[in-house]
């Protein structure tokens, strides 16, 4: 669980850093909610932080991570 909250606020700080405006969905209460976190990211067992744009997918937080370090998180996130 303290993962999870890491890596959520490691995503939060570099998009509020790159002013990217999000949506943060707590799907810890909400069971319909992490059945669609978890159909969107096309795996049965994925857990959050999981990066959505609309109703598309983009990723899971190592992608992200990669995204950031290699310069591309426009086309990452779908904004490009």
């Amino acid at each position: 669980m303290e993962a999870i909250k890491s890596q959520q606020s490691e995503v939060t700080r570099i998009l509020d850093g790159k002013r990217i405006q999000y949506q943060l969905v707590d799907i810890s209460q909400d069971n319909a909610l992490r059945d669609e976190m978890r159909t969107l990211a096309g795996n049965p067992k994925a857990t959050p932080p999981q990066i959505v744009n609309g109703d598309q997918y983009c990723g899971d937080y190592e992608l992200f991570v990669e995204a950031v370090e290699q310069n591309t998180l426009q086309e990452f996130l779908k904004l490009a």
